[in-house]
């Protein structure tokens, strides 16, 4: 280990983690040519594909440091949105049922499920370039989605002709859907304020309901990945890079091979800032449907979208001297303070919205950045509850008992395309993800502002 292993989390939730082998990949991954500060793990870490799922890394690429395609992920810029509406519980409840349905209906979701949104090869190419911009464009938005964007939506530096003609043909057709595993649409409901004066600022109170949406870069960022899992291992190879873990493979920033991932990690990015923007298009159109106003008159504006999976250059200081280092974030999320440049003017003073899905029948959360992640945790926070069961124990555990009825007995409608994708994603699977916000919030990466609860979900 080239620095120590952090792991932010209590004893409760340490007891969890020990329960598979996450804390061997953060120990991995602190092997990592150029790695700065520390190896660093989220309160929601579980097992992975080389870094563990919730593992942040930085590395100095003046100092040899590397970028891994095991430190993004299969599903590159997998994140977030969360909308807001001017309507409460009890004008929603009377509707719930037709309102799911509506969205089911609407929304492809589901292992290959295939959207509307047809492209050409030459419009596939822009959405690679400018991300949700272009979605925006085209009519499907307005100009203030893009400034609630993280990036604005769109990455430069992106490459489109370093992603492969596989990637683009598993692209082709999946803009505007949900795909399946832990990727959802629910509908929700605020049932806690700790933050008045923020909750206010973003239109919030108790009653309101709300729409989160979660899902990613699809076939296309799944085949980026693949694609260069192979490119780094040779590359890792011909720079003499030793790794104890064959699921680390990488190549350094400022080599070719480094250059050409990142490129094609950025385009994939893109891909999916524009895939949740034309999301939230359809789930406007429903509403709009349902409830017989339009989207603007429901209020149905863009809280925030937040990228999970993803390796960003961002400047920090180490040692006392400002560096561009390469951060990585899988299955974690930016929690910038206020202040920091990179956010919209509007939230600059209360920091960014950081959002974090629970399981779907709890909880999940709005958070604002805090100044303690710029110092600890290189402007990160974990990215929602974790897994503590596979999915293959989930389904099994579900053997004999009704996951939807379950929820029902709740007050959450769920409906998705098989009963797998219940049984896979039931509360059991996960951590309770109001104790792991609790630790990012007292380790001061971030600060509640309100806590949500679902009412409504659709899944693959």
């Amino acid at each position: 280990m080239r620095v120590p292993g952090l792991i932010f989390a209590d004893e409760k939730l340490m007891a969890s983690i020990l329960q598979d082998k996450s804390l061997e990949q953060v120990a991995n991954v602190a092997t990592l040519p150029g790695i700065v500060k520390a190896s660093m793990a989220m309160p929601d870490i579980h097992w992975g594909y080389g870094f563990p799922v919730g593992g942040v890394a930085a590395t100095d690429p003046e100092q040899g440091g590397v970028i891994s395609p095991g430190g993004v992920g299969y599903d590159i810029n997998c994140g977030v949105r969360l909308v807001r509406t001017k309507l409460n519980e009890e004008e929603v409840r009377p509707l719930l049922k037709g309102l799911v349905a509506q969205l089911f209906r609407d929304i492809p979701c589901g292992v290959g499920a295939g959207g509307d949104l047809k492209l050409t090869k030459n419009e596939e190419r822009r959405i690679l370039t400018e991300g949700a911009q272009w979605i925006v464009k085209q009519g499907y938005g307005v100009p203030q989605d893009i400034e609630h964007t993280e990036a604005r939506g769109s990455l430069e530096e992106s490459d489109p002709d370093a992603v492969s003609e596989r990637a683009y043909e598993r692209g082709k057709g999946q803009v505007g859907t949900l795909g399946s595993g832990n990727h959802f649409l629910e509908v929700q409901v605020v049932d806690q304020i700790f933050d008045p004066r923020a909750a206010q600022a973003f239109g919030l109170s108790e009653g309101t309901v709300t729409v989160m949406i979660h899902s990613g870069s699809r076939g296309l960022g799944y085949q980026v990945c693949d694609d260069y899992l192979e490119a780094t291992s040779k590359a890792a190879a011909k720079y003499g890079i030793e790794l104890v873990d064959r699921q680390l493979v990488c190549a350094p920033v400022n080599s070719p091979e480094g250059q050409d991932y990142l490129g094609a990690m950025r385009s994939a990015a893109n891909y999916a800032w524009a895939n949740r923007q034309f999301l939230m298009h359809r789930a406007r159109k429903v509403f709009e449907v349902v409830f017989k106003k339009s989207w603007e008159a429901l209020g149905m504006s863009l809280i925030y979208d937040v990228a999970h999976n993803i390796a960003k250059m961002e400047k920090y200081l180490v040692d006392g001297k400002e560096k561009t280092l390469c951060v990585h974030r899988k299955g974690a999320t930016r929690a910038f303070p206020p202040g920091h440049p990179e956010l919209p003017a509007d939230y600059r003073p209360l920091g960014q919205p950081v959002i974090i899905p629970g399981d779907m029948g709890r909880n999940s959360y709005l958070l604002l950045g805090s100044a303690g992640s710029m110092s600890k945790s290189f402007g990160s926070n974990c990215h929602g509850a974790g897994r503590v069961m596979s999915r293959t124990a989930a389904v099994r555990s579900a053997r004999g008992r009704s996951i939807r009825q379950e929820l029902e007995a709740k007050g959450i409608l769920a409906m998705a395309r098989g009963r797998t994708g219940l049984d896979e994603e039931q509360p059991a699977a996960y951590k309770d993800v109001n104790e792991v916000v609790r630790v990012v919030h007292e380790a001061k990466l971030s600060r509640r502002v309100v806590r949500m609860r679902p009412i409504g979900v659709i899944k693959g």
